[in-house]
């Protein structure tokens, strides 16, 4: 059989991806070949989300490791392999292997949340009923801001098998990030429980855990048409500065931004 340069590619990253340890069953890239020869993800496809588990999604990212960018994509994508999606065949195509720079805000450079980045990367290439799940990104974004993270409820820890003593020591307190950047949420987190960035190993990884959960809760009840008010809503301090920082507005100095505006600056 004969296989042209994409499609040997594809298959080339997929091994590697296994190489490297990034995948949680049998390389998905191989298993799909099959069905979907020769498809690669072009930009503007949508693939078709259908309703996960959040717990076992949880669990899927918990267990992925390498970093907080890639515990939430690879999380959600290989779980998406192996649903009823009618695209589960080319979720298993992706090389997952890709979100792995976002690990520490972008190879270690404290900036942009890996978390976050994982959920833009996802959302930008999956549809709800058909429809575009970009809308959605700013409900996960004002969760991991606002929320205490990580989730700490014995049934979400069960789910993942992190209810321990000796794993919630080096969790110790849950924390408000109070924004969408690495640096910020990990040393309010440290703050609060007398740790340094060296501790944040396990932290982080549930944290990653916590966020996959959340998107998958808003996903399906998404899918199922529900309100979606009172998870990740924009808060009043924000409400109020985009009334005259917008993309519309020529108010100078003009700002587009739908992030937590009060952590780096004052009122004025």
């Amino acid at each position: 059989m004969t296989m042209d340069r994409r499609q040997a590619l594809t298959q080339i990253i997929g091994i590697s991806g296994a190489a490297a340890g990034s995948v949680l069953l049998a390389n998905p890239v191989l298993a799909a070949t099959a069905t979907e020869e020769g498809w690669t993800l072009a930009v503007g496809d949508r693939l078709a989300y259908t309703k996960l588990d959040p717990y076992a999604v949880a669990l899927a990212a918990y267990k992925a490791g390498n970093g907080c960018m890639y515990q939430v994509f690879h999380g959600l994508i290989s779980s998406l392999a192996q649903s009823d999606s009618p695209d589960a065949a080319k979720f298993a195509q992706i090389p997952t292997a890709m979100a792995h720079y976002g690990y520490a805000g972008i190879l270690g450079e404290g900036s942009v949340c890996g978390n976050v980045n994982a959920t833009g990367m996802l959302f930008n290439l999956l549809s709800i009923n058909g429809n575009p799940a970009n809308g959605y990104l700013t409900r996960v974004l004002r969760y991991y801001e606002q929320e205490t993270l990580p989730l700490r409820d014995d049934a979400f820890l069960d789910a993942i098998g992190a209810n321990t003593d000796e794993l919630k020591a080096k969790v110790g307190q849950p924390s408000v990030a109070g924004s969408v950047l690495c640096h910020s949420s990990i040393t309010n987190w440290a703050r609060l429980n007398g740790k340094t960035a060296a501790d944040k190993g396990e932290r982080c990884s549930e944290l990653s855990a916590s966020i996959a959960y959340q998107i998958v809760v808003i996903l399906n009840k998404a899918m199922d048409g529900e309100d979606l008010t009172g998870i990740g809503d924009m808060t009043d301090s924000v409400g109020s500065c985009k009334t005259c920082h917008s993309k519309s507005d020529s108010f100078g100095p003009s700002v587009m931004s739908n992030m937590e505006c009060d952590t780096c600056h004052g009122g004025h």
